[in-house]
């Protein structure tokens, strides 16, 4: 296994592939094996933010169905 600074990283501010700690954190993504999986970068942040996103879509769908508690601390089915 390598060490994160001789592995590749997605410049998110360039699109270009960099090896090692070329630009600063907070422009870069990885860090990936090969150059040719940080050139993937892009769609690979792309399907993850999508995952994401339906992920909390279910989490909020099934904590708005949960009953509300009312004021007394029941659960309202009384």
């Amino acid at each position: 296994m390598t060490k994160d600074s001789e592995k590749y990283w997605y410049n998110l501010s360039t699109g270009e592939v960099e090896k090692g700690f070329e630009s600063p954190a907070i422009d870069r993504a990885g860090p990936f094996e090969t150059a040719e999986e940080a050139a993937k970068a892009p769609a690979l942040l792309r399907e993850r933010s999508k995952a994401w996103a339906e992920e909390e879509s279910r989490d909020d769908d099934w904590s708005s169905s949960k009953p509300k508690s009312s004021a007394d601390g029941t659960d309202g089915d009384n």
